[in-house]
Parts: C-alpha cells; sequence; structure tokens
C-alpha cells in the first residue's frame, strides 16, 4: 500500500474507534486513537501475516501489552480481514468476539489475551524465546503504553529479552504523554525512557511524531540489532484526529455521546 493509502486506513480505523465507543457507551478511545498509525504500519505494511490463514505457524506476532486499547486493535483486524466489519456493532457486549480486553480464543487474528497492564511484554518475550528455540523465523512485536511502563513487569520482561538476546522481539512504546489519572510526569515520572530501555539492553529507536505514517514506516523497516530487542519509541498524541479528545486525560476511558460522535466522524472525514 501507498502512503496515501495507510493514512487513508488510519482514518477509517479511527471513524471506527469513534463508532465503536459510542455504539458501546464505553471503552478507551482515546490510546486507541494515539496508536493507530502503530497498528496499521504494522498489519497492513510490515508483518508477515494471511488473515486467511491466522493460525500460520511462521506467522510474524502482535501482543496489545495495552490491552484496553482494543478499538484501534478491532479496527485493524476488521479492515485487514479477519472478520467482518459488522461484527464492530458487537463491540464490549456479552457473547461478541470483540470483548472490552483482546481474547485469543474468541477473536480471529488475536495472538495473545491480554489486559493486566504489563503481561503483554513478558508473553510476547515468551513468544520471541520459544521461536529462538524452535527456528522459527517470526518476528514478534508489542505495543506498550507509557503509563504502563510504571508496571515492574515490563522491566522484567525487558531484562530476560536482552539476556537471552532476542533479535526477533521488538517494543513499541506508544509513548503519549498521559494516563487514566492525568500526566506521566504527575502520576510518576518515567524519566528518560530512551536511556533505560538501553540501559536494559535494547536497540533503541525513537519516532518524533509516531502519527506520522513515514516515520512509523522509517523506524520499522531500520534493521535489528544482531543478539538485541528492539524498543522503538513513538512520541504520539492521545485522541489523535479528534480535537476535543487530543491531549486530554478525560478521553482515556470515556465514550463519545451522540453529538460528540458525530463532530469527530465530521473532522475524521476522508
Amino acid at each position: 500500500m501507498t502512503i496515501q493509502e495507510l493514512e487513508a486506513t488510519c482514518r477509517q480505523v479511527r471513524r471506527d474507534i469513534i463508532n465503536m465507543t459510542a455504539d458501546a457507551g464505553s471503552g478507551h478511545p482515546g490510546g486507541s486513537l494515539s496508536v493507530t498509525e502503530i497498528l496499521v504500519a504494522l498489519y497492513f505494511s510490515k508483518m508477515k501475516i494471511d488473515p486467511k490463514n491466522p493460525h500460520d505457524p511462521n506467522r510474524d506476532r502482535f501482543v496489545l501489552s495495552k490491552g484496553h486499547a482494543t478499538p484501534a486493535l478491532y479496527g485493524v483486524l476488521g479492515r485487514r480481514g479477519y472478520f467482518p466489519v459488522e461484527e464492530f456493532k458487537g463491540f464490549r457486549q456479552i457473547h461478541s468476539i470483540l470483548q472490552g480486553h483482546p481474547d485469543m480464543k474468541k477473536c480471529p487474528g488475536v495472538d495473545a489475551s491480554t489486559g493486566s497492564l504489563g503481561q503483554g511484554a513478558s508473553i510476547a518475550a515468551g513468544m520471541a524465546l520459544g521461536a529462538k528455540y524452535s527456528g522459527n523465523p517470526c518476528h514478534v512485536y508489542a505495543a506498550l503504553g507509557d503509563g504502563e511502563c510504571q508496571e515492574g513487569l515490563i522491566w522484567e520482561a525487558s531484562m530476560a529479552a536482552a539476556h537471552y538476546k532476542l533479535d526477533n522481539l521488538t517494543f513499541i512504546l506508544d509513548n503519549n504523554g498521559l494516563q487514566i489519572d492525568g500526566s506521566n510526569n504527575q502520576v510518576m515520572s518515567l524519566g528518560d525512557i530512551p536511556a533505560k530501555f538501553a540501559a536494559f539492553g535494547f536497540h533503541v529507536i525513537e519516532v518524533k511524531d509516531g502519527n506520522d505514517m513515514r516515520q512509523v514506516l522509517d523506524a520499522l523497516d531500520q534493521p535489528a540489532e544482531t543478539g538485541k530487542p528492539t524498543c522503538i519509541i513513538c512520541h504520539t498524541t492521545k485522541g489523535k484526529g479528534v480535537s476535543y479528545m487530543e491531549n486530554q486525560a478525560g478521553w482515556h476511558g470515556k465514550a463519545p455521546n451522540e453529538e460528540q460522535r458525530a463532530q469527530a466522524l465530521k473532522e475524521l472525514e476522508a
């Protein structure tokens, strides 16, 4: 796909995010909108996957460690062809395949069930380690939240990933600066996050604007360093694309009402 086609897909996925959360009356639009370019770049350009064969043992894997951002993941999976987009209407409903957090036993294309913050990083590291031992050529990607990096499990997983030289593992940090209770700096400062991952033994790449498709693709295309896991730190905007949601912590876990839905969809028109 061209850059223009990928950007158009991002706009469509953002509309899906707004509609899913508005229909359900609940969900997490802010962090879903910030991670959109990352997921579209992975699923529509970078990862070796086949929606018609979602259990291919040699496929690349993706773990949504920030598991509350399912509207973005489901939007991407549906638009990529893993399931009919009509399933979006069932978001967060009983018996739906699209639960509030990803369920690998229910939703096609989901490689790991996540939700408790920090655990996805360890799951991804375990997948990468297993692939190394078995000779599987797959690459494992995990999307982390910045507030999530306040969890100790992130750093235990990072220490293990470096120790086992998992150069088939890439963490992508959605660094939008906000979490449910406010800014990261107010709640618990992350300090120099690139330096921390580098100190743990990661090959670190910074993306100045993680909502710029070209910049995200360029980062994903950089070759891994032999014997080192990679961490791509994407500086993003929470609520990206919807003016009244941008850089507002209050939209972390609040759904738009009908008036707000209409305004958001108007702003996201192609």
